[in-house]
């Protein structure tokens, strides 16, 4: 009597069932453990870039949130309407990294499973954080487009009081 397992041809008997179970949930099992290291080594990714004068130095993390800011010797001398620029363009610098970054992560970790999951992640990553050429920026001293206000943002004049009380 054959006995359906519902993994594919029905097993001939309770124990060759049995044997195909653990086996699919063991399959299961590493495949998590792997998942769970791939996110674990994404979250522990970082990323740095500096602006070429070095006045600037970033980090962020593979989210893409800035998790570290230094000035070099050289931001004092920077005007501060520039040295804001050299700040977000140093973000989008290293944020521009992250898919190339999680997409090795994921490549190690899972190798060619789940390539559909890997290219939807990727291309997410890609949408949201594009390289820097994609941005406009020029990656010398500053941002090809500084007074270009960020979409869907109003932008105050540089010395208006009532938007900019501080």
């Amino acid at each position: 009597m054959s006995v359906p397992t519902g993994f594919g041809e029905p097993a001939r008997d309770p124990d060759e069932a049995e044997a195909r179970m653990s086996t699919w949930a063991r399959g299961f099992a590493e495949k998590a453990a792997r998942y769970r290291e791939v996110g674990e080594r994404t979250e522990a990714l970082r990323l740095t870039a500096s602006s070429p004068d070095g006045a600037v130095r970033v980090t962020v993390r593979a989210d893409g949130g800035l998790v570290d800011l230094e000035f070099g010797d050289r931001a004092r001398s920077v005007p501060l309407d520039r040295l804001s620029g050299l700040v977000m363009a140093t973000v989008r610098q290293a944020q521009a990294g992250i898919a190339d970054r999680v997409a090795e992560v994921m490549s190690d970790g899972l190798g060619d499973e789940d390539s559909r999951t890997r290219a939807l992640v990727v291309d997410n990553l890609r949408t949201r954080f594009p390289d820097t050429e994609d941005t406009g920026d020029t990656g010398d001293t500053g941002v090809a487009a500084e007074n270009t206000p960020a979409a869907g943002r109003d932008t105050a004049p540089a010395d208006d009081e009532e938007h900019r009380p501080w």
